[in-house]
């Protein structure tokens, strides 16, 4: 090859591999998630994902990054450079987590950039049969008569459903023992079980257990009754107000540019609107949130205040 040519593709190669498919650097995103693998928070990352690499013409691939209730992933997305090829699909625990560990080594508000609220998924507050309890009136009347009578499975100190379990003891004035379980998983087994009374559980991961009669739904934390239980009351029917769904955003680091903001956060609004997630959610009994950018940062200011309240008022320490 003449010089002259050598040259020239000297100063076109980078631009060329820049533009190429192959570039990992430009046509890959990942999108961390504080959480095992087959998990809701995983299965939501992996759906959301898959929809967004078709629509956007460029891979989307999700790392599992568990361990301190989401803060190794959002602790890595708030180092990652800013043009969008690390996001972050985080959960209620990013919100709790702002009081919950006072000595957090990265700011949940200051970052990150709020991109689109996904998905809010309501819980179930669940009993065993075993407990001849059948409705949430029944479950208070007990709680009532012996304090620290009953106990309740707790699927992880300091996460969603911990704190909706701690909001109702509070509206209700009632005391429930903790028994704290290392995922939801392992907590509903020994309800179903009969060895723990109670238990504050996903919609989607309890769901198959309530309608085979393992389990007794008494309350679901939403604000209205469910399409798919419309026989189990709400929590605010008791108490009105009460309302404890977790909820599931995507983020980036600080200092995103606002098209690439825009741009990612068009592209979620248009894959909640999808017969896929449509149908995952329905199967989920996930409420589409659909959040833009501001509306989703505003958001998530406002539960950081709401679960900071509650961690204080009930003394929650983490592990």
């Amino acid at each position: 090859m003449h010089r002259r040519n050598l040259v020239t593709a000297a100063v076109l190669l980078p631009a060329v591999l820049a533009a190429s498919p192959a570039s990992a650097q430009s046509n890959t995103t990942k999108v961390l998630v504080g959480a095992s693998p087959g998990g809701g928070t995983d299965i939501l990352a992996r759906a959301l994902s898959k929809t967004l690499t078709q629509s956007l013409g460029q891979e989307f691939i999700v790392e599992n990054k568990p361990g301190a209730a989401g803060n190794i992933a959002a602790y890595e997305t708030a180092r990652a450079k800013p043009d969008g090829s690390t996001l972050l699909l985080a959960y209620t625990s990013h919100a709790i987590n702002a009081t919950l560990y006072p000595n957090l080594n990265f700011d949940p508000v200051k970052d990150f950039t709020p991109i689109c609220g996904v998905a809010r998924s309501p819980a179930f507050l669940l009993v065993s049969p075993k407990l001849n309890v059948k409705t949430l009136d029944e479950f208070l009347a007990r709680a009532r008569s012996k304090p620290e009578s009953l106990n309740l499975a707790l699927g992880g100190l300091g996460t969603a459903s911990h704190l909706a379990g701690a909001i109702l003891q509070q509206r209700a004035g009632i005391k429930l023992v903790g028994v704290p379980y290392k995922g939801a998983s392992p907590a509903i087994v020994d309800v179903v079980a009969g060895h723990v009374d109670a238990t504050i559980a996903a919609v989607a991961g309890a769901s198959q257990q309530v309608r085979d009669g393992m389990l007794v739904a008494i309350g679901v934390t939403s604000e209205q009754r469910l399409a798919a239980f419309p026989d189990v009351p709400t929590i605010a029917e008791t108490f009105p107000g009460y309302e404890s769904s977790a909820w599931f955003g995507l983020f980036g680091p600080a200092g995103m540019d606002s098209s690439v903001v825009e741009k990612l956060s068009n592209a979620v609004l248009a894959a909640l609107n999808s017969d896929e997630l449509k149908h995952s959610f329905k199967m989920s009994s996930m409420i589409s949130m659909a959040m833009k950018p501001k509306a989703f940062g505003d958001y998530v200011s406002a539960e950081i205040v709401k679960w900071g309240d509650v961690v204080k008022s009930a003394g929650i320490k983490p592990a």
